[in-house]
């Protein structure tokens, strides 16, 4: 009973927190000279994050049978090791200097998978691998499909160490040809997750408010796994290890809290290759990670369309900071599955430099998605060279494929301060909003962007607030 009381206290403390950093950024706006810190609550969330800690016991998947060949398949080997570890009250399951081939592992509750330096765990591209099907996620709705490579299912004290490397193997020969475009080996006529028997027939499951058991894909189907999803899970760590070459988005917390992805290199270049994607979210802390990818490095999500609005969990409480964003469509990104919406995102001392990125901070959503974007603090940001705008908040992404609905998303409190952008790229700050429901309280503090080709594209919202902004050299 004191225990509830205490975890109830603890939350009431946080929103109470988050209300009054809230009272400060406003107090802040109107220049009465308020030294206020608008990240207090983010260091909050992560004291209150539950790092999970293991049992001294070790079980080396050599002594089950493993082989470092880089041609045997370990999947038994790696599945005994977890199972006896967990059995055993948990403890480290390691992974030692090698090549291990393996299909899909599952991760159970008290275990750590460790991956000593000089490990490099290959996934096999042989979709039977990844079967049995289970209940996983596909770009924000539900369904039984393959396996993701590390996957766990509402287990609780579980992570992912070392200085190894997991390298799914994705290439253009196998599961990213099933996006349906030609960079990706994909040839005309083959099939691809746009036909009729993959994501629109999973869209109307949603749409029809199918149960997940009878959204049956896999084999047959062409909806590529993720990389690493811990499902439904308490107290997460993945920390130290470098991820290559994912078939889809590489690491998705869905329905997970205290979440904690530290010290992470991830360098996936293929179709939907998100780094990190927390899905109705709590408690989440990514820190001093590197993320060159083949879409957002980040993006915040919480269910898309019908299957959103039924989960209805919003993704909230979610720090981001020290981390070093290279090529990639966003920087930190809300959206675009985002209909059960998103609070609470704090993203501080970070870098976003390259060429292939696109925008630094983007918000992306649209009247089908619906949702909501609120309370985003962002600051201490150095930005070399992006694409397309330093800020980006879009509520008509995707109308192209028609993505036009009923739900009108709100956007809502969005703060940045100490900014340096060497190259915008086409815009300083790119805002389309609704005029059903106008962006409101963007606010933009010491801020420099030494060049964009136009300052300022700002549609249906309230007038952006400045304090001391630079674009172009003119002063806002």
């Amino acid at each position: 009973m004191f225990k509830n009381q205490t975890s109830n206290l603890k939350i009431y403390l946080l929103t109470l927190l988050s209300f009054l950093t809230l009272l400060s950024c406003k107090t802040s706006i109107t220049k009465d000279n308020t030294a206020v810190d608008n990240f207090a609550a983010a260091d909050q969330i992560i004291e209150d994050i539950i790092i999970p800690t293991f049992p001294e016991a070790t079980f080396n998947i050599l002594d089950y049978g493993a082989v470092a060949d880089g041609v045997t398949k370990n999947t038994v080997a790696i599945k005994l090791a977890i199972e006896e570890c967990n059995a055993a009250g948990g403890g480290t399951v390691l992974i030692p200097s090698g090549k291990f081939l393996t299909g899909a592992i599952y991760l159970k509750s008290n275990v750590n998978l460790h991956l000593e330096d000089g490990a490099v765990v290959l996934f096999s591209t042989e979709t039977k691998d990844f079967t049995p099907l289970v209940h996983t996620s596909y770009e924000g709705q539900e369904l039984m499909n393959y396996s993701p490579l590390i996957y766990s299912y509402k287990e609780k004290n579980i992570a992912i160490t070392g200085k190894g490397v997991f390298d799914g193997q994705a290439n253009n020969a196998n599961w990213w040809k099933w996006a349906g475009k030609e960079e990706y080996g994909y040839v005309e006529g083959e099939p691809k997750q746009g036909d009729d028997h993959n994501l629109p027939r999973l869209w109307a499951f949603s749409d029809k408010n199918k149960p997940v058991s009878e959204r049956v894909f896999g084999e047959g189907h062409q909806l590529r796994p993720q990389f690493i999803q811990p499902f439904g899970c308490e107290n997460v760590l993945i920390e130290g290890v470098t991820i290559l070459n994912a078939p889809f988005w590489v690491i998705h917390p869905i329905k997970s809290n205290n979440v904690t992805v530290d010290g992470v290199t991830i360098n996936s270049h293929g179709p939907n290759n998100d780094g990190c994607d927390p899905e109705y979210a709590k408690n989440v802390h990514i820190t001093n990670c590197t993320f060159d990818t083949g879409d957002d490095c980040i993006a915040i999500k919480s269910g898309r369309n019908n299957d959103g609005r039924q989960v209805n969990i919003p993704s909230e409480n979610i720090v981001v900071e020290n981390c070093d964003m290279k090529d990639g469509h966003g920087g930190v990104v809300m959206g675009s599955e985002i209909s059960a919406g998103v609070r609470n995102v704090y993203v501080r001392n970070c870098t976003m430099d390259s060429p292939e990125l696109d925008r630094a901070i983007r918000i992306k959503t649209n009247t089908l998605r619906g949702g909501f974007v609120e309370n985003v603090f962002v600051k201490d940001i150095k930005v070399g060279k992006v694409k397309e705008a330093m800020l980006r908040i879009n509520a008509y992404y995707g109308t192209y494929a028609n993505q036009e609905g009923d739900f009108i998303p709100s956007i809502k409190n969005i703060h940045l301060e100490n900014i340096t952008v060497e190259d915008g790229g086409k815009y300083g700050v790119l805002i389309k909003g609704r005029p059903e429901n106008i962006v409101k309280n963007v606010t933009l503090k010491n801020i420099t962007i030494k060049s964009a080709d136009t300052d300022l594209s700002v549609e249906n919202s309230e007038p952006l607030q400045f304090e001391n902004v630079t674009i172009n050299g003119k002063k806002y």
